[in-house]
């Protein structure tokens, strides 16, 4: 059974035990979160598509890590006038695994 769902302006197409990195959830490590934004769910040939989301579908998730991306610079210059600005960015990310997907 797959189910796709919509967090952090993203979707992401989950199975369970699989693991995901989605952007930051502010729930601590260990702790169990459920999703009910879901766009998709399917197994084999049968397939149910919400519009836009499925009522009564969610899926749970564990969360097992909060982690930053890798750093991103950021340099913006122009030519012959003596401006530079060189700014950074690390994303923050929470890793997650599902536990189950709870179809209606």
């Amino acid at each position: 059974m797959f189910a796709v769902l919509a967090t952090g302006g993203k979707q992401y197409k989950v199975s369970q035990g699989d693991v995901i990195e989605v952007e930051k959830l502010d729930h601590p490590v260990g702790e169990k979160v459920t999703l009910d934004r879901i766009l998709m769910v399917g197994e084999g040939e049968k397939v149910e598509v919400g519009s836009p989301y499925l009522e009564g579908c969610s899926v749970t998730l564990e969360v097992t890590e909060q982690l930053k991306g890798p750093k991103l610079i950021i340099f913006k210059m122009k030519r012959r006038k003596n401006y530079r600005r060189k700014t950074g960015h690390r994303q923050q990310y929470t890793r997650l695994k599902v536990t189950g997907i709870n179809a209606k």
